[in-house]
């Protein structure tokens, strides 16, 4: 046991179950950490005996958790202003250990950056990247690599612009995808030919009609898009 390292995940969803079973089978002891005692409850109930129910908003609980330097900190809590404020607060008194905070905009990035996150995993980056196969981070990747792949509401869809689309004539950076709940991954832009351009390139094109786009979701977040897509959505 004492040659096992430790995880602290601050948060515990969907998201950080996927990353703790990851962990667990590289023989790492995780020890969840929640502020929602529903959410307490759901990781007491999932098997997750090493979970402690605080407020994470105190320093002093912090404190009395005795993370230990070579300790791995993950803070992946759902709110995403408590998060960028956790991940401040364990910066400071934590500093020699590396703080890993899971991100879900490019805003939030920019702050838990900012907050002191060693690094941050971005979502909509990793999946881009992921498919791009240029995500140079292995430890990110360990992380999340259950993620995608073990949640089977999750998957890929290719749409058509169709000309009556609200995105024909917009630029790439002008569509809030988040606002749909998909996840831009990359396109076929028709007036350069038939070369797939993945999100990861930093493009910033123009959507004409025929083009094509290629989205991740949630099946009913992708179905719900192509209604908008198709002008059929209420």
């Amino acid at each position: 046991m004492k040659n096992k390292k430790r995880a602290w995940i601050f948060g515990y969803s969907k998201q950080s179950k996927a990353i703790s079973n990851s962990l667990i089978a590289d023989n790492f002891i995780v020890i969840i950490i929640e502020s929602n005692k529903k959410h307490f409850e759901d990781a007491l109930a999932d098997g997750y005996i090493n979970s402690i129910l605080i407020d994470v908003t105190e320093d002093l609980e912090l404190e009395k958790l005795a993370i230990e330097e070579k300790d791995w900190i993950i803070c992946a809590m759902e709110d995403e202003h408590l998060n960028v404020f956790l991940t401040l607060s364990l910066h400071s008194f934590c500093a020699k250990n590396e703080i890993i905070a899971i991100s879900h905009s490019i805003y939030a990035t920019k702050k838990l950056k900012m907050a002191g996150a060693d690094r941050v995993i971005d979502i909509y980056e990793v999946s881009a990247n992921r498919v791009h196969n240029i995500f140079e981070k292995p430890i990110a990747t360990k992380l999340l690599e259950n993620f995608i792949s073990t949640n089977h509401e999750i998957s890929f869809k290719e749409f058509v612009i169709a000309k009556k689309s609200f995105l024909d004539g917009k630029a790439i950076e002008d569509v809030d995808f988040d606002k749909f709940g998909v996840i831009f991954i990359g396109m076929v832009d028709k007036e350069l030919g038939d070369e797939f351009i993945f999100a990861a390139t930093n493009i910033n094109h123009k959507l004409d009609s025929g083009d094509i786009i290629i989205c991740i979701g949630k099946d009913n977040d992708l179905l719900r898009f192509k209604d908008y897509l198709d002008g059929d959505a209420v």
